[in-house]
């Protein structure tokens, strides 16, 4: 009975720690530029404004296809869900989805994107 009691305990205390942890980070939207919409969903984002772990970026890329030179971008990494209906230029709101599956075909020509690639989930509007 108390090894029982014993674990309802440390599972009562772990609850809080686990449902902290499932809770959105503050600040997690972000707003974004579609900079290069290549064939195949081979799409560059760059972030134009919130706090994005800098790890997850290429401070610098430069498209080899073009020369041009972009900062503050990632390869798109959720090639599955994005809106088709986003054009190059377009700004949008997002955030990360780290529980994103891919569950679609998706055509094997290439468009060079930055090394780096995020998996996020567009917002129907701007953040809260």
């Amino acid at each position: 009975m108390k090894l029982l009691s014993l674990i309802a305990s440390l599972y009562v205390l772990a609850l809080p720690q686990r449902c902290q942890h499932q809770k959105p980070a503050a600040g997690n939207c972000l707003k974004g530029r579609l900079e290069i919409k290549g064939i195949c969903s081979n799409y560059t984002i760059k972030v134009v404004s919130g706090n994005l772990d800098t790890s997850l970026l290429e401070k610098t890329w430069r498209d080899p296809q073009t020369g041009k030179t972009y900062s503050d971008v990632f390869g798109l990494g959720s090639r599955c869900s994005f809106p088709d209906s986003l054009k190059e230029g377009d700004e949008f709101y997002f955030k990360i989805d780290s529980s994103y599956l891919q569950h679609c075909m998706v055509c094997m020509a290439y468009y060079p994107t930055p090394g780096k690639h995020v998996n996020i989930k567009v917002l129907p509007g701007p953040c809260p």
